[in-house]
């Protein structure tokens, strides 16, 4: 579907130089001299690489629809991830350069959701909170709560990352899977 140039929001997906390309972010910019134009920094679905470009109002750009499938994590290999869609019940197999860093935080029978185009698999989005233990973390220095700091630990799946002085070893936390920060405690 074709939109005006100055359509474009953060999120979409567009065909751009024979590539599929994600909005990451907007700045709409109206200089003295000359019309205005949207600057937009898109990054490549595929290869991750990103690419800054320049869309006037009277620019038209097609717009891509992602098909979205909930599929459930099976297991892993070497260099390869398998997952069964939730409705057919057929595997997809991902290699482990799509996922990047977030592969750590994939369990066993955790539901994702896939996108594809044309049939070809262009993301994995995984839940946007993950629950897991601490495996290792810091005794806690005394005075050291008075402020807020926090102290560095190790999960099970052996990411490291900051939490509260309060956690100890064997505390369930749920984690961010963007930016793999501590988000809480977890009910248990």
């Amino acid at each position: 579907m074709k939109i005006d140039g100055n359509a474009i929001r953060p999120g979409m997906v567009i065909h751009h130089k024979d590539r599929l390309l994600v909005a990451t972010r907007i700045q709409h910019t109206q200089p003295g001299k000359g019309g205005a134009y949207l600057q937009v920094e898109l990054k490549d679905i595929r290869d991750g690489t990103k690419l800054n470009e320049r869309f006037r109002s009277s620019e038209s750009v097609e717009r891509v629809r992602l098909w979205d499938t909930s599929h459930q994590f099976l297991f892993a290999d070497a260099d390869f991830f398998t997952f069964m869609n939730s409705e057919t019940f057929e595997q997809t197999i991902i290699n482990r350069d799509m996922l990047g860093s977030s592969a750590a935080f994939l369990q066993d029978g955790m539901e994702v959701m896939i996108q594809s185009h044309e049939d070809e698999v262009v993301g994995v989005s995984l839940p946007e909170t993950v629950v897991l233990a601490i495996a290792e973390t810091e005794a806690v220095v005394k005075g050291q709560t008075a402020a807020s700091s926090y102290k560095p630990a190790i999960l099970e799946n052996g990411l490291r990352i900051m939490v509260p002085p309060h956690i100890e070893t064997g505390v369930r936390v749920v984690v961010n899977t963007a930016d793999a920060t501590y988000r809480e405690r977890a009910k248990d």
